[in-house]
């Protein structure tokens, strides 16, 4: 996570409101602002996901994202009802989560929002979900738990993109009997700009989560300063998940069915599904 700057610290507690039972939220165009989303458009498209990952971590949307109209000036003195949203801490939480990860801004309110992990927060419900929705939610933890791998890497050394890309390729080649990216994308039959982790079905991408966060820990707790030891560690417990799931007799993860949808397609399908659940707006932006 990134150092959170008392400016940016102040800046979200600025926009908070407390409602007359004392109890915290954060209006959604407030916040848009605050994360530098000039069009409302492209946050709703974030409001979305936030939803959607609310939904699958077996919460009630509405206690989180209760709409509210709001009238907001336009030129020559005219007004105008909009469509806002009362967002509790967790909402925003799941909003900065599924935020543009290039700005700094999501980062530090990642930090601010920050409660308990989501993998935590899914366990109750999450065999309780159908497959599509299994991948969702593990692909989402992936994302986040990248990001701190990507973290514990520079922390070792790992700066350029080509030390970056030998390093993600090694745990995959632990994790994969000695396959590479390359291979594992060409195994899946995926086309040039197609994701291998976002054609996994769940139990392919819990035993990349694991890989990713047990190198992550193991990083952090070896202190690693060398880019080789680093690449070395993530190729090593790797390579150690895939001699347990051989111990275990469970099918190795090359050796797993590839999904037809990809992650972009089930994510679209299911936001449309939650939409269409949802009574219509009385309004039209």
């Amino acid at each position: 996570m990134a150092e959170l700057k008392a400016d940016e610290y102040k800046s979200f507690e600025s926009i908070k409101h407390v409602d007359e039972n004392g109890n915290e939220f954060w209006n959604a165009r407030e916040l848009s602002e605050i994360l530098m989303y000039s069009k409302w458009e492209n946050f709703s498209k974030v409001i979305n996901k936030a939803m959607l990952a609310c939904k699958n971590s077996g919460f009630n949307i509405d206690d989180h994202f209760p709409e509210v109209r709001k009238t907001i000036a336009m030129p020559k003195s005219a007004k105008k009802q909009v469509v806002d949203y009362q967002l509790t801490r967790y909402a925003c939480y799941l909003i900065v989560q599924n935020g543009d990860p290039r700005k700094e801004i999501i980062a530090l309110g990642q930090t601010y929002f920050a409660i308990q992990t989501r993998r935590a927060e899914v366990a109750e419900v999450f065999n309780q979900l159908d497959e599509n929705n299994k991948r969702l939610v593990v692909r989402g933890n992936i994302k986040q738990w990248n990001q701190l791998l990507a973290e514990a890497a520079r922390n070792a050394g790992i700066i350029t993109d080509k030390e970056f890309a030998i390093f993600q390729n090694a745990g995959y080649m632990g994790l994969y009997g000695g396959l590479s990216v390359s291979d594992i994308h060409s195994r899946k039959k995926l086309g040039k700009d197609e994701k291998i982790l976002d054609y996994m079905g769940s139990t392919e991408l819990i035993a990349n989560l694991f890989r990713i966060s047990q190198t992550e820990e193991k990083l952090k707790v070896d202190d690693t300063g060398n880019p080789e030891e680093a690449t070395n560690t993530h190729y090593e417990v790797a390579e150690k998940i895939r001699k347990a799931m051989i111990e275990m007799g469970t099918t190795l993860p090359e050796n797993l069915p590839t999904p037809e949808k990809s992650i972009q397609v089930i994510e679209r399908e299911e936001i449309r599904k939650l939409r269409e659940s949802k009574k219509p707006l009385m309004l039209d932006e």
